[in-house]
C-alpha cells in the first residue's frame, strides 16, 4: 500500500486512539465505560489480518505498525481482564454484547462465502491468508459496536474515553479519503469493494457519536449521550 498524507494521518489517529486509551487506563486506574469485548474483537482483527507479518516484508513502517497494533491491543485486553485494580472496575453487566455469536460468527461466514464466490480455495496457505484478511475487514467494521453500546448505557462519557473513540472514528474516515485519493492518483490502483463497503459502514457507526462529541466540545460542558427517549 502506497503512502500519502491521508493514510499517514489515518494511521496516526489510530495510534493516538490507542495511546489515549492506554493513558486512560493507567492514569484513572479503572475500566469504567470501556468495553473489553470491543478490544477482544480488535485483537482478533489484527491477529487474522497480519498473518503475513513473518512471511512478507513490505516496509519497516508497515511491520512496526502491525506489531504496535497487536502488542498495544493485547496490553489493553490484559489490563481489563487481569490487572488490578483495573480489572475489578470493569463492569461486565454493562458490556453484554454477544460478540462471538453476533460479530465473529457472522463475519466468518461472510468471509468464507466471499472467498469462495471470488474463486478462492481452502487448500493453500495463501488462500487461507486471503480469507482471514477478508474476515478481518468484515469484523473491524462492527468491532466498535460493544463499546458504543456501553457508552450509551453509561451516558456520561469521560474526556479521555471520548477522545479515544473520536480518534478511532477519524482513523477510518481518513482511510476513506485515502482510498479516493489513491483511486484518482495512483496508477494501476486495484479497487476492493468489500473494503469500501466495510469502511463506510464502520464510519457511519461513529456518526451519532461524532455529532454529540463535537456538540459537547462546542458547548464546553460534560459529554453525555442522550437516552433513547431523548432521541425520539
Amino acid at each position: 500500500m502506497s503512502m500519502n498524507i491521508f493514510r499517514l494521518c489515518g494511521d496516526m489517529c489510530h495510534v493516538f486512539s490507542i495511546i489515549v486509551l492506554l493513558l486512560r487506563l493507567r492514569v484513572a486506574r479503572n475500566a469504567q465505560g470501556i468495553s473489553l469485548r470491543t478490544h477482544e474483537l480488535f485483537l482478533l482483527v489484527f491477529l487474522t489480518r497480519y498473518t503475513d507479518l513473518f512471511t512478507t516484508f513490505y516496509s519497516l513502517y508497515n511491520s512496526v505498525m502491525k506489531v504496535l497494533y497487536i502488542a498495544s491491543t493485547s496490553s489493553i485486553v490484559y489490563a481489563i481482564r487481569l490487572q488490578e485494580p483495573i480489572c475489578s472496575t470493569y463492569d461486565r453487566a454493562q458490556d453484554t454484547f454477544r460478540h462471538w455469536a453476533f460479530a465473529v460468527a457472522p463475519c466468518a461466514v461472510l468471509a468464507l462465502l466471499t472467498h469462495l464466490i471470488s474463486g478462492g480455495s481452502l487448500f493453500s496457505f495463501v488462500d487461507i491468508q486471503e480469507m482471514l484478511w477478508t474476515f478481518s475487514i468484515y469484523l473491524e467494521s462492527i468491532a466498535i459496536l460493544p463499546q458504543l453500546i456501553v457508552l450509551q448505557r453509561f451516558r456520561e462519557v469521560e474526556n479521555l474515553t471520548g477522545n479515544y473513540i473520536f480518534f478511532m472514528g477519524s482513523y477510518r474516515a481518513l482511510y476513506i479519503v485515502n482510498w479516493i485519493f489513491r483511486a484518482y492518483y495512483e496508477p494501476g490502483y486495484r479497487h476492493h469493494y468489500v473494503v469500501y463497503f466495510c469502511g463506510v459502514l464502520q464510519t457511519l457507526l461513529y456518526a451519532d457519536f461524532f455529532y454529540y462529541y463535537l456538540m459537547s466540545k462546542r458547548r464546553g460542558g460534560k459529554f453525555s449521550l442522550p437516552t433513547n427517549a431523548q432521541q425520539k
